[in-house]
């Protein structure tokens, strides 16, 4: 690859990093200075940009719950999203070409639903992305949008099948039994694949061979075929192993992907000009969110943060736009005005959704007044009655902690999770656990009116950024106890104790200490009874 394209890249993400903007801002800004300096990305980059698309579709079906698709709040909180949004835009782009507008004029009615049809949709990279930092896949607003999201995607690739004159060849039909009979090979393949470069291998075939690759042959989009061999890998014991694995090969490639968004072309100004026009009303595509998923009983900040996840376009707008480009429907600049409005928007979306709580905190009696008298039943309800020690994020170090813990002082102890799959088998297996978000600004003064009497917090989240959200909540409550996290950098546990905690512990360096104990012990415990006898 280009030394220029790798540098460029690198140096804008590193700097958008400093100022606490997510690196992919970075690469888009790169993208544009990229295409500025005369730099074509090629076939190559494409490669890595589709590559990298493919594999994070993979990466949502492994930690996918096909029971989620099936809530009101998702499938019709996205279909009747997408009908609202493309009535009401293509009414607005068909008069703006009556109006004589650039770029709008020429529009028929019909392209002006296309048009609108491509800004229906939000950005799956961008959403998955934002998840993953924050460590929030599993909460009830991380569940409701990656579904929309996917409801989403699936109306593109209706859409891609049949716009394109290509329909699936009669072999597709036969799909559900091949998997069916898939399923026990790969299970077991994965089973002897180990823990190394072979499990990633073995991601690479699932995602690109068996699933791309088998669809594409039957005539199906290859994105959806790496979807669904995500999904049937999902229920396997190492799913989540195997997306951890692919995680960093997967992120180099979405690299590719911002770089070309910035590279799709060069920009005039009236190509600008339009694409202002599109960002300006992305607000009423978020307003639209909020109220469609109040009205199906979600909490307002659950509501919000969904909404403000989802303020942005799509990279399946551009796909939408390159379809009608090469049938001879749109213009070339449309691909431009879009992918400008893309970017824009992602980069806007970024610190919008960094800020989501402060948003919520602030505006909280505003956005409640939305919200229904009666609450979704996944919404957090709480029932911490008696807890004294409570035990956050119910990973394998918190079940671990919460098992010492509950050795040592009985059911006081109780563990929090917001993934209600988790706090199930938790249930089942006799834990005390119940569903709750710590990071929400709700959820203390949710527990003080209940009568909860935590005393200790210990946060064992698995990610950074969400101990730190919790331990800035308990402090703004005036939490009376000790405060105490996990770690796995000493730049975190500088950060941890800077916010209020009092204990932060990095997880390497005593996970090597625990180790060096329980070895000493293994060495000298004969040693020791013997000299007893």
């Amino acid at each position: 690859m280009d030394p220029l394209l790798i540098s460029v890249a690198f140096i804008l993400g590193f700097l958008v990093r400093q100022v606490g903007l997510p690196p992919l801002v970075g690469f888009l800004a790169a993208g544009f200075v990229l295409n500025g300096l005369g730099f074509e990305g090629g076939e190559t980059l494409q490669t890595f940009a589709d590559l990298g698309v493919t594999l994070l579709l993979f990466s949502i079906g492994l930690k996918l719950d096909l029971k989620s698709l099936a809530k009101p709040e998702v499938w019709a909180g996205a279909s009747l999203h997408m009908a609202i949004t493309v009535a009401v835009f293509s009414v607005g782009v068909f008069g703006l070409g009556m109006a004589g507008l650039p770029f709008f004029v020429d529009l028929t009615f019909p392209l002006a639903i296309l048009v609108a049809f491509a800004l229906s949709f939000s950005s799956t990279v961008f959403a998955v992305k934002i998840l993953e930092e924050k460590g929030e896949m599993g909460a009830m607003h991380g569940r409701v949008y990656i579904g929309i999201l996917i409801m989403q995607d699936i109306f593109a690739v209706v859409f891609l099948t049949f716009s394109l004159g290509k329909l699936p060849s009669p072999w597709a039909l036969l799909i559900p039994v091949a998997l069916w009979g898939l399923k026990p090979i790969l299970y077991r393949l994965m089973d002897r694949s180990g823990h190394g470069e072979l499990l990633l291998m073995f991601g690479l075939f699932a995602a690109l061979v068996t699933g791309a690759g088998g669809f594409e042959l039957v005539g199906l989009k290859a994105d959806l075929g790496a979807l669904i061999l995500g999904v049937l890998l999902a229920g396997h014991a190492k799913s989540s192993e195997l997306a951890k694995t692919l995680m960093g090969f997967k992120e180099l490639l979405l690299v590719g992907f911002f770089l070309t968004i910035g590279l799709a072309g060069v920009p005039t100004m009236a190509s600008v000009g339009v694409a202002a026009l599109l960002v300006a009303v992305v607000p009423l595509k978020v307003a639209l969110f909020y109220i469609l998923l109040t009205r199906f009983k979600l909490r307002a900040r659950s509501s919000l943060l969904s909404s403000l996840c989802l303020a942005n376009y799509s990279e399946f707008g551009l796909i939408v736009a390159a379809v009608g480009a090469s049938q001879g429907w749109l213009e070339p600049e449309w691909l431009v005005i879009i992918a400008l409005a893309l970017s824009a928007t992602l980069v806007i979306a970024s610190p919008l959704n960094t800020a989501a709580d402060a948003l919520y905190r602030k505006y909280r009696d505003r956005l409640r007044k939305f919200e229904t008298d009666t609450r979704h039943p996944d919404d957090q309800p709480i029932d911490p009655v008696g807890a004294t020690i409570g035990v956050f994020g119910m990973g394998r170090i918190g079940t671990m902690v919460y098992d010492f813990m509950r050795e040592k002082y009985g059911n006081t102890v109780v563990g929090f999770d917001f993934n209600a799959a988790k706090v199930k088998a938790h249930c089942e297996a006799g834990r005390r656990v119940v569903f709750g978000d710590p990071t929400d600004p709700d959820f203390w003064p949710r527990i003080k009116r209940q009568g909860g009497q935590v005393r200790m917090a210990l946060l064992t989240m698995p990610k950074h950024q969400a101990n730190l959200a919790a331990a800035k909540h308990l402090v703004e409550v005036d939490f009376p106890g000790m405060i105490a996290s996990t770690a796995f950098f000493d730049d975190h546990v500088a950060e941890l104790k800077e916010a209020g905690v009092e204990a932060a512990f990095n997880f390497y360096n005593q996970a090597g200490l625990g180790f060096a104990e329980h070895a000493w012990e293994v060495l000298e415990g004969p040693t020791t009874e013997e000299s007893k006898s």
